[in-house]
């Protein structure tokens, strides 16, 4: 009976055990991200235990836990912050827990991330949504880039710009860490068509006006860094104005490891270019589709592909012309009858694929792959027949502003073959390592370049009957020679280049936080290997930033120097008739870079005032004209220049709650041809009888003249910008944004004249834009279900006006000729004022 006892006690014992580890709770809920939206397939875990489970379509999940004990509930999904919670529960309660997950991209805001980084480097943050509202013809990220301290542009047809004295080809542009390129024929701002970037796409937009970091590759002037946007949810936007229109559309799928971006532009400028003073049909067609594929493998491995295709068509029946120039006293008139036309094709391609691996949070490498091929045609038969008059500019005679005397008649004839194949294939690694309070950077790139060009292209002048050039005379000659027709500007040559390069770069930042001081430095080195000309280069760049933590005001200071090194790509070296220099050099550049960024308060706004100065010592310099977008090599290292200046830039909530920004920018850039030198000649009066003649046998009346130093073709000593919003503070949906352009004027000279001659000056460009925008949905605005336009999150409507002030911009010369050799140099002014309709849809 005893036994019989043990046992019911045991058995009644054990029950208990088992019935104790069996009771449990419940916890269910809802799993959102910040908006409110489902979170589908997220994890829901208790570390050291298998209970767990995942949500559902609608966010909510439910599962049964342990009772009586304290446990750690764990929520976690890719692309957002795990959140947690400690709960204990009591056998058979139930509770619910809903969580809200944040994005892990906005642990920090993302202003004071930037700021942090950006206010140690000599980069600025750029803030893409005012691509949206900054009145302009291109509707791109250059616009903004223009009206930064620096920077000068004086063409409102083209998206290329200057810095600080350098020329458009010494800019760097990346698109998610990829190099874009350029096509190469363009001659003109009308012919240019659409930029790499679209605004549609972007995410982030950082500029260094000089003095960059050593991850940044090896040009003189600039560096343009675009990230384009991940996206967290569906979104779409569509635009259209009288200038072209265009389309973008990104999302994710349902378990958030796939992203796509896409976007559409076309453009056609037909409507401005109708303005210009050449008269004809005008057919330009400018059409890009882009896409940015991404796809996370898991939270270590992800993989993205970047797509461009862009088609640009530029096609020209020119029929007249007509341009009053001169002076208030000495004023002419040209008049041009056209036959023939201008058929221009650019086609370019980019591939890219990125490969990231991420084991850690301090530990990234990349591996990119890219391929770009762009395909130009450029091909013309132009011919003109033109007549120079002198205007009577006598205010009280009864002709004034009448031709009253012919100074020449002609004809010239245009006509050019050019086509132009290149590719460029690239494979590289990039990786970054941070440790506490430092982080180190590195890459190395291998390219391979292939270049198949035929140039073709020539001018023949004939005035009044005589070709130009003339030859000489044999008048009352018993046998006159029969001299062959002589041609003005040949150039023709057939060149195939093959070449690989070998690029790398290694840098580390230290950041060292103190009591008195917060101090930043960052010092690196590249190298390049080009096998075409066999050089090796090495730059080295270092940076320095302190910030005074014990000041009231918050102040960063910055210093920067280093070599950089512009290595020949093909257009540095192709001269004026198309020959190729094979022992063609790098271009160097040595920076020294100084300034300070301020944030301070006014008007309880938020206010930031930055300032550089610096000076660049440039050596091995490749000569070069400018016309119009066209730059024309020397395709000779021969020259050794300089360029300083000071730069300022101001911006903040002027009007509360918009963000507005004014910059100037004083500069001067020289260069001193080496071995460039000329002879005056003088009587014995002491008279000059002959300048600006070379000849071998120099008579003892003669003296030798050396230029020195000439101010370079992007030598604009002055540009002011300024763009400014506002809105009517009793309804903000009405809203005013302007653009105003100053640059001073840039020096020029005749074609086919000694480099010294090029002391002339285009007068000063100077042009405001104005848009005035209303905001016809917003998005607080309800629609009855069926409703299309429930889908629309916001709809603006903008008017533009272009060149308010109408004034006629110069950005070249046309040059035309008398029989007496007399060169007449007409202006070629840009768009007049024109109006501008846009509307912006977004989804």
């Amino acid at each position: 009976m005893n036994f019989s006892r043990i046992v019911i006690l045991s058995l009644m014992l054990v029950s208990g055990l088992i019935t104790k580890g069996q009771e449990t709770a419940r916890i269910f809920g809802k799993i959102t991200d910040e908006r409110g939206r489902a979170v589908e397939l997220a994890n829901i875990a208790i570390p050291g235990t298998q209970v767990g489970g995942t949500s559902n379509m609608k966010g909510e999940y439910s599962f049964r836990i342990p009772a009586g004990r304290e446990l750690k509930i764990v929520v976690s999904f890719i692309g957002f912050r795990p959140e947690s919670t400690l709960l204990k529960l009591k056998a058979g309660e139930e509770r619910e827990i809903n969580f809200i997950l944040k994005p892990s991209l906005q642990e920090l805001d993302p202003v004071e991330i930037y700021e942090k980084q950006i206010r140690q480097t000599n980069t600025i943050r750029i803030d893409p949504k005012e691509t949206e509202v900054i009145p302009t013809m291109k509707n791109g990220v250059e616009d903004l880039i223009i009206t930064q301290p620096g920077v000068s542009s004086s063409n409102e047809l083209s998206s290329q710009y200057s810095v600080r004295g350098g020329n458009f080809d010494e800019n760097l542009v990346y698109v998610n860490g990829i190099q874009i390129y350029r096509p190469f024929l363009i001659r003109s701002g009308q012919q240019e068509g659409l930029s790499f970037v679209n605004s549609d796409l972007v995410s982030s937009i950082l500029f260094s006006a000089g003095g960059f970091n050593a991850k940044y590759g090896d040009k003189m002037s600039s560096v343009l860094d675009i990230q384009y946007k991940k996206p967290t949810e569906f979104a779409a936007s569509l635009s259209g104005s009288l200038l072209g229109g265009s389309a973008h559309v990104e999302g994710i799928n349902r378990n958030r490891r796939f992203t796509y971006l896409a976007g559409f532009r076309h453009q056609s400028n037909q409507y401005i270019l109708k303005g210009l003073q050449t008269k004809g049909e005008y057919k330009p067609s400018f059409t890009d589709v882009q896409a940015l594929f991404t796809y996370h493998i898991n939270d270590r491995w992800e993989i993205s592909f970047l797509g461009n295709y862009a088609s640009n068509f530029y096609k020209l029946v020119p029929e007249n012309r007509e341009t009053r120039f001169g002076t208030i006293n000495e004023a002419y008139q040209l008049r041009i009858y056209f036959d023939g036309q201008e058929v221009d094709k650019y086609e370019t391609m980019l591939g890219a694929l990125s490969l990231q691996y991420q084991p850690n949070p301090k530990l990234n490498l990349r591996f990119i792959t890219s391929a770009f091929q762009t395909v130009e045609s450029e091909t013309y038969d132009i011919q003109g027949q033109y007549w120079i008059g002198r205007l009577e500019t006598s205010f009280g005679d009864e002709e004034f502003g009448d031709a009253i005397e012919t100074q020449g008649v002609g004809t010239y004839l245009d006509h050019a073959r050019n086509y132009l194949q290149a590719r460029v294939i690239s494979a590289e690694h990039k990786g970054s390592l941070t440790r506490l309070n430092k982080t180190m950077q590195w890459g190395l790139k291998f390219q391979h370049e292939i270049v198949d060009d035929e140039l073709n292209e020539w001018e023949m002048i004939d005035s009044a009957g005589y070709s130009i050039p003339r030859p000489q005379d044999s008048l009352g000659h018993p046998n006159p020679p029969h001299p062959a027709l002589l041609l003005n500007d040949v150039a023709k040559s057939k060149n195939d280049i093959n070449s690989n390069r070998i690029e790398g770069y290694l840098q580390n930042n230290w950041e060292f936080a103190g009591y008195k001081n917060d101090i930043f430095f960052t010092l690196g080195g590249r190298i390049n290997y080009w096998d075409f000309n066999e050089q090796f280069l090495f730059s080295p760049r270092a940076s320095f930033a302190i910030k005074p933590n014990r000041w009231e005001k918050d102040i960063v200071f910055r210093f920067s120097t280093g070599y950089y090194y512009q290595p020949p790509f093909y257009k540095e070296m192709r001269g004026f008739q198309g020959n190729i220099n094979r022992d063609i050099r790098a271009q160097k550049s040595i920076h020294f870079v100084g300034g300070l960024d301020w944030n301070f308060m006014i008007w309880s706004r938020p206010f930031k005032f930055t300032t550089e100065v610096y000076y660049k010592r440039l050596d091995d310099l490749i000569p070069y004209e400018v016309d119009n977008v066209r730059i024309r090599y020397y395709a000779d290292n021969i020259a050794h220049g300089y360029a300083t200046g000071i730069d300022f830039k101001i911006n903040g909530e002027f009007v509360q709650g918009i963000e507005s920004w004014a910059s100037l920018s004083v500069m001067q850039t020289e260069e001193d041809i080496e071995g460039d030198f000329y002879y005056e000649y003088y009587n014995d009066e002491g008279v000059k009888i002959v300048p600006g003649v070379t000849v071998d046998n120099t008579p003892a009346d003669s003296v030798r003249i050396e230029p020195g130093y000439i101010p370079r073709p992007t030598d604009q000593r002055v540009n002011f910008s300024l763009f400014f919003q506002d809105y009517l503070p009793s309804n903000p949906t009405y809203k005013m944004h302007l653009k105003l352009v100053f640059g001073s004027s840039l020096p020029f000279g005749p074609p086919d004249s000694p480099k010294y001659q090029h002391t002339l000056r285009i007068p000063a460009y100077r042009r405001v834009d104005i848009g005035f925008s209303k905001q016809i949905i917003g998005e607080n605005a309800v629609f009855k279900p069926k409703s299309a336009l429930r889908f629309i999150k916001s709809l603006w409507i903008t008017a533009e006006v272009f060149n308010l002030l109408q004034i006629n911009n110069t950005v070249s010369y046309l040059w035309v000729k008398d029989v007496s050799n007399r060169r007449y140099a007409v202006p070629n002014y840009l768009t007049p004022r024109q109006l501008n309709i846009r509307l912006i849809a977004k989804f």
